[in-house]
């Protein structure tokens, strides 16, 4: 029935046509479609042979793809995962260490962006197979930019984990750090490659981009980007990835255009959502109050063109995945790999974060706040590390004082009987093990702020 449906709305698609890239399990939610000008595969009941992979994409990229494919199959070295030194100094001792780069190193930096709640930071966390970053349902979990560096063979993917695209308005009303109007727009700059993710799962988003993304994009045509849709394990009806490929591409894939059937839609389709307007014109041009991001290179009537824009026309590839599926996520991770280029190492191959071990833990501890904590109680919370040891066992004792603004958000965060605070030290205890690879024992006070 999954690929019936497919076959119905890539039905003489003209230069959309399928090929195996990879195996995929049955019922798998992420399809590959190559925007060439070879005929479809004929087969199958409705013509059409539709294999389910990973990505849409040129076959430039699909011929140096195999070829490292082959060479990995011949026995290429394979490095295990690094983890975070559990002591502030030896993180600092790593991170001036010189890069150990082998002859013939090559380097890519990959800026990734999208809105709040979009899945960057656990797309992140599966191509360093390690939880570094915070991940949560509510939005703003990223509260600053942090960098990730996955190290394979010869080559070193520097991943810069951004917080989600956001307006000064949004920044006030949430009572955000002005920190997160500057970080993201200030990381492009260093790309080499842009990422965008979109949560394909959110009825609202998942045709068209969001305005500040856009902004980014137009301000930066010359950095290539790829779209990554995310969450498609949760999207029931699959030719709707489809449908919103087109619309989140503006139709054209890597300068080619997609020709789709459109699908016949019942009266009770929803209507598109509006863009945000919070921000005028003016505002839009005239950049972050107080930071230090320059103006808007975008005038007036480009900033209204991108406004009636639902997506981006110079994508140069699509994914479509979950995050949460080691195997798509692996997929992306080897386009990384083909498209890195050669350069020297930034990094020691032994580095995974640029974040002290003392930062991964309170990010941890207040991803777990957001988890169990409603509304805006996790954001006005504050931490403290009162206690950071060796134990006599030899695992790591930690100590943290979570300061709550009202005793009605403090007895939430304890909870009956203290079983609440007990939980998130539990949890979080168990992450920062997987991160130190040391056992840890993780202890959590709340206090009412002065």
């Amino acid at each position: 029935m999954y690929l019936r449906a497919c076959s119905r709305v890539v039905r003489d698609a003209g230069v959309l046509c399928t090929r195996p890239l990879v195996s995929a399990r049955q019922g798998s939610a992420s399809w590959f479609l190559t925007a060439g000008n070879a005929a479809c595969s004929r087969g199958g009941r409705n013509g059409f042979i539709f294999t389910p992979a990973c990505f849409i994409t040129s076959e430039a990229f699909l011929n140096r793809l195999m070829k490292g494919k082959a060479a990995e199959a011949d026995g290429s070295f394979y490095r295990l995962p690094a983890s975070v030194p559990p002591d502030s100094g030896e993180q600092l001792s790593l991170l001036l260490r010189p890069p150990d780069q082998p002859d013939n190193s090559k380097v890519l930096k990959v800026a990734i962006l999208g809105a709040p709640n979009a899945g960057k930071s656990t797309l992140t966390n599966q191509l360093l197979r390690t939880k570094v970053f915070a991940v949560s349902k509510k939005v703003h979990t990223t509260r600053a930019r942090a960098l990730g560096v996955l190290t394979e063979d010869d080559t070193q993917i520097i991943l810069l984990d951004t917080p989600g695209l956001t307006t000064p308005s949004k920044v006030k009303r949430h009572q955000l750090e002005k920190s997160l109007l500057v970080d993201p727009w200030n990381t492009v700059k260093e790309a080499d490659l842009m990422v965008v993710v979109v949560d394909v799962a959110d009825r609202w988003m998942s045709r068209t981009l969001d305005f500040e993304v856009l902004k980014c994009l137009a301000q930066h045509p010359d950095i290539p980007a790829v779209l990554v849709l995310n969450k498609v394990d949760l999207v029931k009806l699959k030719d709707k990835l489809l449908e919103s490929t087109v619309e989140l591409t503006c139709g054209v894939v890597n300068g080619r255009r997609m020709r789709v059937r459109p699908v016949i839609k019942p009266l009770s389709a929803e209507k598109r959502p509006e863009r945000d307007s919070e921000l005028s014109l003016d505002e839009d041009i005239a950049g972050p109050e107080g930071s230090s991001e320059p103006k808007s290179t975008l005038n007036k009537e480009q900033l209204k063109a991108l406004r009636s824009q639902q997506g981006w026309p110079h994508f140069k590839d699509v994914f479509m995945l979950s995050s949460l599926d080691k195997e798509d996520v692996e997929t992306l991770k080897s386009y990384f790999m083909v498209a890195a280029k050669p350069g020297s190492w930034q990094y020691h191959s032994e580095v995974l974060t640029d974040q002290s071990p003392e930062e991964v833990c309170t990010n941890i501890i207040r991803e777990k706040l957001l988890e169990y904590l409603p509304q805006e109680v996790p954001y006005s919370m504050t931490q403290a590390i009162e206690l950071w040891y060796d134990g006599e066992n030899g695992e790591l004792e930690i100590s943290v004082k979570l300061y709550a603004k009202k005793e009605s958000h403090m007895s939430m965060v304890i909870g009956p009987a203290g079983q609440m605070v007990a939980r998130i030290a539990r949890e979080a205890g168990a992450d920062l093990s997987q991160v130190y690879l040391r056992d840890v024992r993780l202890k959590l006070s709340v206090k009412l702020s002065k």
